[in-house]
């Protein structure tokens, strides 16, 4: 295991700003606002202890060349992202670039142990791949309320029987390395600020939707995670107290409306009515629907199935529309969407806020799909585990 804590807050600045690629001792400079001195006798006595190495010669900048420097090439991360029904884990080296990624099905309601212990298999499976015999951290994304400093789930109402178990703990044992644990929403957002749209932008909302709909706040370039770690928990914000039923034991949520079941719910509703023949005939043959049947019939036109996603989008538009009001973000990315969805829902969602917000908060404030596809979660899980080990304490 290449040991990459630093000593001290300059070299924990050092270090972060390598995450971000290599750079040569003249950029470090500049950036760090360090001396000559300072920034050699710190850069030496990383590169002495195996945590900073060399990567060739700089662009010129007039005179002689500088070096580059990057982190060590045996820094590897874990990301780990546990959906209601799925799991996903990825290695990245020490620039969170993704070396490796998988994910298979899975079901939550087996437990705790037994998510871990598959989502440990995979991890392994992929170590094996690479030749990695050792991580330097992993960081795991869970799909509700996480208690950040105990490392466990919070009444997630998503993840029964998961309550006060130790994922942080598990994960640490069975890795052998520091292990990191928070919302799905915040790490996906983690992994916006560093490898997708959300890179350039101090303040913005990323919004997941799927199964649970959570949101992550980056504000002044920081995670925002609020006094008890749950800042973002919009899933639950009542839209109707005489609306669906939702898992939290609620009715009128806005996840019982716009998640994948409150879609598949309301088409099944259209199918059984008749009012859309082809989720009709899909539900004659399949005897349920699920959200890639939604998708393929609003993608192919069908009038009702169109309904019930724009129905879904204006919903998540006027949440948006308070959020951003308060919030004031520079973007707003919106991932999670089932394929075939993103664009039919992004056009309403954007018709919604632009017209009823305040022109001020709106008028620079792009509002985008997220471009990172499936890599958003376990990149943002990498870099959540790469911020505690570049950490001076």
């Amino acid at each position: 295991m290449v040991l990459v804590r630093p000593e001290n807050t300059h070299q924990s600045r050092l270090v972060r700003l390598l995450r971000d690629g290599p750079r040569s001792r003249v950029e470090l400079g500049d950036v760090l606002g360090l001396s000559r001195t300072t920034l050699t006798a710190e850069l030496d006595r990383l590169v002495e202890r195996g945590r900073v190495e060399t990567a060739g010669p700089a662009a010129s900048r007039g005179g002689r060349r500088s070096a580059l420097l990057r982190l060590a090439g045996g820094v590897r991360f874990a990301g780990v992202v546990v959906a209601p029904d799925r799991v996903t884990v990825a290695v990245t080296d020490g620039e969170l670039n993704v070396l490796a990624q998988v994910d298979e099905p899975a079901d939550v309601r087996t437990g705790p142990e037994s998510v871990v212990g598959r989502a440990v298999e995979l991890l392994g499976k992929l170590r094996a791949e690479l030749g990695v015999s050792q991580l330097t951290g992993v960081g795991v994304g869970l799909p509700g309320p996480v208690a950040v400093d105990a490392g466990t789930a919070a009444s997630p109402p998503v993840l029964p029987g998961w309550q006060r178990f130790g994922v942080r703990d598990a994960f640490a044992a069975e890795l052998g390395c520091p292990a990191l644990v928070d919302n799905d929403a915040n790490v996906m957002a983690l992994g916006e600020q560093h490898a997708g749209v959300g890179r350039t932008f101090d303040d913005f909302l990323y919004l997941k939707l799927g199964t649970a709909i959570g949101c992550g706040l980056i504000l002044g370039g920081r995670l925002h995670r609020g006094s008890t770690g749950s800042a973002g928990d919009i899933g639950h914000l009542p839209l109707g107290e005489d609306g669906p039923a939702c898992v939290c034991g609620e009715s009128g949520c806005l996840e019982a409306y716009c998640g994948d079941a409150g879609l598949v719910h309301a088409a099944l509703a259209a199918a059984r009515t008749g009012r859309s023949p082809a989720l009709a005939a899909r539900l004659a043959e399949a005897g349920t629907l699920t959200m890639r049947d939604v998708a393929a019939a609003a993608t192919a036109g069908d009038p009702a199935a169109q309904t019930v996603v724009r129905d879904a989008a204006r919903r998540l538009g006027r949440v948006l529309v308070g959020l951003v009001s308060f919030f004031n973000p520079g973007i707003v990315v919106i991932g999670g969407p089932t394929d075939g969805l993103g664009h039919i829902l992004l056009a309403e969602i954007r018709a919604v806020v632009y017209r009823r917000s305040a022109p001020l908060a709106t008028g620079t404030m792009p509002i985008v799909l997220s471009d990172l596809a499936g890599r958003a979660g376990v990149v943002g899980a990498a870099r959540l585990a790469s911020e505690h080990v570049f950490a001076t304490d």
